[in-house]
């Protein structure tokens, strides 16, 4: 790579926008699916059992919608500043920009956005993700980062996270996003099981499946706020600093958490305390289902064909 001009060259490149995550974005669609087929067959169920299974439905699939999207959001640390700093390296050019860092499970994301787009002749407009997953090469990554000439902001914050940074976050946020990963997709299983459970006259071990759910999803946030006790090199983008704080993935999972905790142990101090108020529950309408609404006549089934064999028409007799 040689200079031109005093700075290095600065390779055109395909800009990427910011936006929702391919994976998250597949996660978000399915369950929607699954939800909006729920709600398509809801009228087709009879009595007050309808809003028991809208209830016990949608309560489900959003807890194992959340389980599984805050696996690939990148949104459990984020951080924000709006700036005036170095557009390229070596370089005296300053833009206005809008620099926003998220931290997943699974690596870091770095957005630039320019206050206004357009900017230097350039369209100002970066979302780049750097992984740190089992399989990848975060340090690779950011080496490819600089022989495309990325800008400033975006090589300096990913620069804190690679393995030979002085900061040495790297070690802590890769093992804390891996042990909150597996611990989340332990969740989906026991999330799985439950649900099966609960559609078996066995309601209590559905109980304590809901229960082991929200302490793996707990288990998850613990995991990833081990990280807190590490702390982050000062992030100085021109005259501002950039602070991080948790973000909506973190407290959803551990709303989710919470949640489960609260629906395992409601099952199973109805099981033994009134075990016919859980069948309520999960059944529909035991009214609607074994017995006749109130001032209703029984249904009588008579066959027409009935009469035409009376006893009298069975009689043989025999003239010899």
């Amino acid at each position: 790579m040689t200079l031109w001009d005093g700075v290095l060259p600065f390779y055109p490149q395909p800009r990427h926008a910011a936006g929702l995550s391919v994976p998250l974005l597949i996660v978000i669609l399915v369950f929607l699916v699954l939800a909006a087929s729920f709600l398509l067959i809801l009228p087709g169920i009879r009595g007050h059992s309808r809003w028991f299974w809208l209830v016990r439905v949608l309560l489900s699939l959003f807890i194992g919608a959340e389980i599984v999207a805050a696996h690939f959001s990148a949104e459990w640390s984020v951080g924000s500043v709006s700036t005036k700093t170095s557009y390229k390296a070596f370089s005296v050019e300053r833009v206005r920009a809008h620099v926003g860092l998220h931290v997943g499970l699974e690596g870091v994301n770095i957005t630039l956005t320019g206050t206004p787009v357009q900017q230097l002749n350039e369209t100002i407009d970066y979302n780049e993700q750097f992984v740190w997953r089992v399989g990848q090469n975060y340090a690779g990554a950011y080496a490819e980062a600089l022989e495309k000439g990325l800008p400033y902001p975006v090589l300096y914050l990913a620069e804190k996270f690679t393995p030979s940074s002085p900061c040495g976050v790297y070690r802590q946020y890769r093992l804390a996003g891996h042990y909150a990963s597996a611990t989340l997709w332990v969740a989906f299983c026991f999330w799985l099981l439950s649900n099966m459970l609960l559609s078996m006259p066995v309601p209590h071990y559905g109980g304590l499946a809901l229960l082991i759910t929200g302490a793996f999803a707990l288990f998850s946030v613990f995991a990833f706020a081990s990280i807190s006790s590490v702390p982050l090199c000062q992030l100085r983008l021109g005259s501002s600093e950039l602070t991080t704080h948790y973000g909506v993935a973190f407290w959803i999972t551990l709303a989710t958490g919470v949640l489960c905790l609260l629906l395992g142990a409601a099952v199973l101090s109805l099981h033994y305390a009134r075990p016919s108020a859980l069948r309520l529950f999960l059944e529909g309408s035991v009214k609607d289902l074994e017995s006749p609404a109130k001032g209703s006549s029984p249904l009588v089934l008579s066959n027409p064909l009935h009469k035409q064999f009376r006893a009298s028409d069975l009689t043989i007799s025999t003239n010899l």
